[in-house]
């Protein structure tokens, strides 16, 4: 598969202002062509990008955001976070109170996901790239699985979501000293040396979600 150039004339560009980063009079701004572009590039059936590991997420509700706010830990950018929607704002009724308002206000209602990617960074990022970031936030966003590893369900039958970490953590240095087998990262070894699938990108980006 590669990239198709509908990619580059379909993708969603931040608002200009954002896009020159902090200093502007909306620091957020959501983005619902954004959220209906990610359905239709990554999740929904058919898509040009289809990819089968978001096929959960075709029944979830998931809130955009632009941002021109700088954001950094650990001495790395964040250029893009993703969130469950029901913790925003933590178990203090008047936190949380302000989030649920803020949240329903920008979306009309409190997302199963809420994804906020950096304006100026995804504003010069290549397609490839920025494809690779989206859906870099697209794979935290899972749903819950039970004691046998089959996904869990809430009691009307919706998925019951929650957030997912890496794949894969090791250190370069424990890889070279005992290979791939030993340090579990076969397949990630595997994955690389075959190749990209769709495009070559740099995704050395720093995600919100890996800084914590």
């Amino acid at each position: 598969m590669t990239l198709p150039a509908t990619i580059s004339e379909r993708r969603p560009r931040p608002p200009a202002d954002l896009a020159e980063g902090a200093g502007t009079a909306i620091p957020f701004w959501p983005a619902p062509d954004f959220a209906a572009w990610i359905f239709d590039t990554f999740i929904n059936e058919g898509a040009p990008l289809e990819n089968a590991e978001h096929a959960h997420l075709r029944e979830a509700s998931i809130g955009v955001l632009w941002t021109g706010v700088e954001n950094s830990k650990r001495q790395r950018t964040i250029v893009g976070r993703a969130e469950l929607g029901e913790t925003i704002g933590g178990s203090d009724p008047w936190s949380k109170g302000r989030a649920v308002q803020q949240l329903e206000g920008w979306f009309g209602l409190v997302p199963d996901f809420i994804l906020t990617f950096s304006a100026p960074y995804a504003d010069q990022a290549d397609d490839a790239t920025f494809c690779a970031l989206v859906e870099h936030e697209l794979s935290h966003c899972a749903q819950e699985r039970d004691a046998y590893g089959m996904p869990k369900f809430r009691k009307f039958g919706a998925p019951s979501f929650c957030m997912r970490g890496h794949d894969i953590e090791e250190f370069v240095g424990v890889v070279a000293r005992y290979g791939a087998d030993a340090s579990g990262v076969r397949a990630l070894v595997d994955a690389a040396n075959a190749g990209p699938t769709i495009a070559a990108a740099d995704i050395t980006f720093a995600c919100g979600n890996c800084q914590r």
